[in-house]
């Protein structure tokens, strides 16, 4: 049995991926801000840092993988945390990380990121570069200043939908463009990204009030229902199992085909000369 770190842990989609993981027998080292092993606020620096610090105390130095799961959503008012905590926190758990995954023979990474990546037209390409330049600060001055170009009924009910889009898209772009680096790769490390749709998380209704009907949705929904925490939480053990060797570098969608409906030519895209 392994040793798993899970983010986000105290409810949701991290709460389920905790039970799934433990219900195998695997020791779950959760983080949260309440509820968990770990106490630890990953919107700071140094928050991040104590949850690291944290969970190489736990874990002796030696991880079998982490999902880094904690995340808020585009209902939350101030644009600059959702970039902090959508993405700078789960880049700097996975780096500060990295090395205990390492000494696994076996050492699995998976960042929960979103189908709002891809579904939601507010990408903002400055917000993502600095955000892969790891520059927070700048970062979060232009999450604000791009929140501001996005239309007003739109941040009427999703105050901060550009910084969420645009963190998840930083994010599968980080998790593609480090997965095949040496320091990952050849050390055995494999990296992925799950993107869920609508899930029925605390996250999901704190932006839309209650469950909305599934066909009057604002994207498409072709199954006809919602997806559910343990729905995610059964792709992020499967990215976690030793068996999960040939796999790295990846983004899998698991949001009902709600990407596949609103882009069904977009993939596969041909390699252009």
């Amino acid at each position: 049995m392994g040793t798993y770190a899970v983010t986000g842990a105290a409810s949701g989609m991290g709460a389920a991926s905790a039970a799934v993981l433990a219900e195998a027998g695997h020791t779950v080292i959760g983080v949260d801000l309440r509820d968990t092993e770990i106490i630890a606020d990953l919107g700071t620096p140094e928050g991040r840092a104590s949850a690291v610090e944290g969970i190489l105390e736990a874990s002796e130095g030696a991880l079998d993988g982490v999902a880094a799961v904690a995340g808020v959503g585009p209902d939350m008012k101030d644009p600059a945390a959702v970039m902090s905590i959508d993405y700078f926190g789960p880049v700097a758990l996975l780096e500060g990380l990295r090395p205990a995954l390492a000494r696994s023979e076996s050492g699995r990474a998976v960042a929960v990121g979103s189908n709002s990546a891809t579904t939601v037209p507010f990408i903002d390409q400055t917000l993502v570069d600095l955000a892969l330049a790891g520059e927070e600060e700048a970062a979060r001055g232009r999450a604000v200043q791009g929140q501001e170009e996005v239309p007003d009924k739109v941040r009427a009910f999703a105050p901060s939908i550009g910084a969420y889009a645009t963190s998840k898209f930083a994010l599968a772009r980080w998790v593609r463009r480090t997965a095949i680096t040496p320091r990952w790769g050849r050390e055995g490390v494999l990296l992925n990204a799950i993107a869920p749709g609508a899930v029925l998380t605390p996250l999901m209704l704190g932006s839309t009030g209650t469950a909305p009907d599934p066909d009057s949705f604002n994207t498409p929904m072709p199954l006809g229902e919602f997806g559910r925490p343990e729905e995610i939480a059964f792709w992020v053990h499967q990215f976690l199992r030793p068996e999960a060797r040939f796999t790295t570098g990846s983004v899998l969608y698991v949001d009902g085909g709600t990407d596949a409906a609103l882009r069904p030519e977009d993939l596969p895209t041909a390699m252009t000369p």
